[in-house]
């Protein structure tokens, strides 16, 4: 059977960026995203529990959050998860380290903002991949603007006949 390792996540930057190159020459950036979950607790009191989760780039895509990405900056990222073993220096106790390796980013406040509604107007977004880390989206007044949904019939519809359930087919697709 076939395995998958896919993260998707939507969130903000609890931090700038911190980029360093390898001596290879390859770009690494590392940086925080908050994600948070809302929900009612036994009492029906409105709670609150923010993720913190550890994103880590390479390449050319290392660059781009580099030099766009700033802490509060809303962020799409794509990726696996990898927990890396190391030795602490002072102990020489083994330690884990769980992170997202990002090959996928979408900004989605835009490049002048922070998620705190400067930036773009018009929700837009950049887009950009591991593979493919080329320029970035089109501004948005280049962008097609969806037209506007066509207003329903003035007419009212009539309902549909209520089926019996013995009418009902039990052709089951798997």
């Amino acid at each position: 059977m076939a395995s998958l390792n896919k993260v998707l996540l939507i969130g903000n930057l609890g931090r700038d960026p911190e980029t360093r190159y390898l001596p290879s020459g390859g770009a690494v950036c590392n940086f925080s995203i908050a994600t948070t979950e809302r929900f009612k607790d036994k009492q029906g009191q409105q709670q609150e529990k923010t993720e913190w989760h550890n994103i880590t780039m390479y390449n050319r895509l290392a660059e781009i959050a580099g030099q766009y990405l700033k802490k509060g900056s809303s962020v799409y990222i794509e990726g696996r998860i990898q927990t890396r073993k190391w030795q602490d220096k002072q102990t020489g106790a083994d330690r884990y380290t769980t992170e997202i390796i990002a090959d996928q980013m979408q900004m989605l406040s835009g490049r002048g903002g922070a998620g705190m509604g400067g930036g773009e107007q018009g929700g837009g977004y950049e887009d950009f991949n591991q593979e493919y880390a080329a320029a970035p989206a089109p501004a948005p007044a280049a962008r097609p603007q969806m037209a506007a949904p066509a207003p329903a019939a003035a007419a009212p519809k009539k309902p549909a006949p209520a089926r019996s359930f013995d009418d009902f087919e039990d052709d089951i697709p798997f």
